[in-house]
């Protein structure tokens, strides 16, 4: 069973003051956005509020300030983006709580939209302090939490305004659930993991989850390290995760038991020993050399994971499988990708995870062909590992 959760479509809005809890935690350079992408994701929601006579305050972090007011950290440069992709001005209110909020909101008509300032100026903000969730919800009717990446965080914004204000799932919120609710409760077999990224400790949780759920678990990327180092094999100079062996070693052990098949790199791709950064090879991964370092898995490798792939009823994917930033090594991860859009178009359901997953998806070329792409990073992780998040559960329909 999905899970049934308030939206907005079950709320009347028209000509309430409505408090919008969205993700604009987006790269600039220069003061200027440069990807958008977190912007659009909440369009939706906005049109249909906009539409329905609401009058919209939009309320979310950037980077990590830690309660202290920082220029180059202030979401006035997002307003501007923001104008521009629905056309009409979006003023911005220049704090979140407070008398500038009250007078702003009072201002607006039906259809307006504001943008308030950076909630993590607020040392309230992440200790999901009462009094400045208070003042946060103070001059609104209603809330609606569109926020899923923020969705794991138990923060003033994201759970402590629910406690003042009837509240409801945007549009964006609503479709995560959706997709991931069913993927995690009834997922076409057989269900290929593919795990990446830098850090097993990030991931632990999620791995232990799907060692009950899952059928097959690809590791790639600096993930795959620890546990080539828990089986005793050679991993050269290649970053491995301080303190990580052991768990590598119990997830393998857990394995066994569980019977899920764990499938590691059996080659790499490495910078040529004195060679310039034009300059890669192929190594063996259970014997790198010394001085060297996988930065990519090898063919041998993508055509293993494209063999289990092809198999895939369902294919749930976290962190790219090397350091796909740079061009040399970023081949593996972008055949991977080809390779899950084609199981896609077959029938597989895919399921990408958000941050560096998702803009090695949209870099490499293969974002088109994934069913869903997640919004979320850690929230999409934990989504499963807990089966629940802080700020879903304000959401639910009795």
């Amino acid at each position: 069973m999905v899970m049934r959760l308030k939206t907005i479509e079950d709320c009347s809005f028209r000509g309430k003051n409505v408090l919008v809890r969205v993700d604009l935690n987006v790269p600039m350079e220069d003061a200027k956005v440069t990807d958008d992408t977190r912007i659009r994701a909440h369009l939706d929601t906005l049109d249909i509020l906009r539409r329905g006579g609401a009058r919209v305050a939009l309320a979310s972090h950037l980077g990590r300030p830690k309660g202290k007011v920082a220029a180059g950290l202030s979401l006035f440069p997002v307003s501007q983006a923001l104008g521009a992709l629905l056309g009409c001005e979006v003023p911005f209110c220049e704090d979140c709580v407070g008398e500038k909020v009250s007078a702003r909101v009072a201002s607006m008509g039906d259809g307006d939209v504001c943008l308030l300032e950076n909630l993590r100026f607020y040392l309230g903000e992440e200790a999901n302090d009462p009094v400045f969730a208070g003042e946060l919800a103070g001059p609104f009717d209603l809330f609606v939490m569109d926020a899923f990446s923020a969705a794991h965080r138990a923060h003033a914004s994201t759970v402590g305004v629910t406690r003042f204000l009837p509240s409801c799932a945007g549009k964006l919120m609503e479709k995560e659930v959706t997709v991931l609710s069913r993927v995690m409760k009834d997922p076409r077999k057989p269900m290929v993991i593919i795990l990446g990224g830098a850090k097993v400790s990030d991931k632990i949780g999620f791995i232990r989850s799907m060692l009950e759920k899952g059928d097959v678990m690809l590791i790639g990327g600096a993930m795959a390290f620890p546990f080539l180092k828990a089986m005793g094999k050679s991993i050269g100079d290649s970053f491995c995760e301080e303190g990580t062996e052991a768990v590598a070693s119990e997830i393998l052990e857990t394995a066994k038991r569980t019977c899920i098949k764990i499938i590691l790199p059996v080659d790499l791709l490495a910078p040529r020993e004195k060679g310039d950064d034009s300059e890669i090879e192929v190594v063996r991964a259970d014997s790198i050399p010394k001085d060297s370092k996988g930065f990519d898995i090898g063919p041998e490798t993508v055509a293993l994971f494209t063999e289990e792939i092809q198999k895939a009823g369902t294919i749930l994917w976290n962190g790219p499988l090397g350091l796909f930033e740079r061009k040399l090594f970023g081949e593996g991860t972008r055949l991977v990708g080809l390779s899950v859009a084609d199981r896609t178009a077959e029938g597989a359901v895919s399921v990408l995870g958000g941050g560096d997953t998702a803009a090695a998806a949209n870099m490499l070329g293969f974002a088109q062909g994934i069913s869903h792409i997640s919004t979320g990073g850690g929230a999409t992780l934990e989504f499963f590992e807990k089966k629940g998040l802080p700020g879903i559960t304000p959401l639910l329909m009795p």
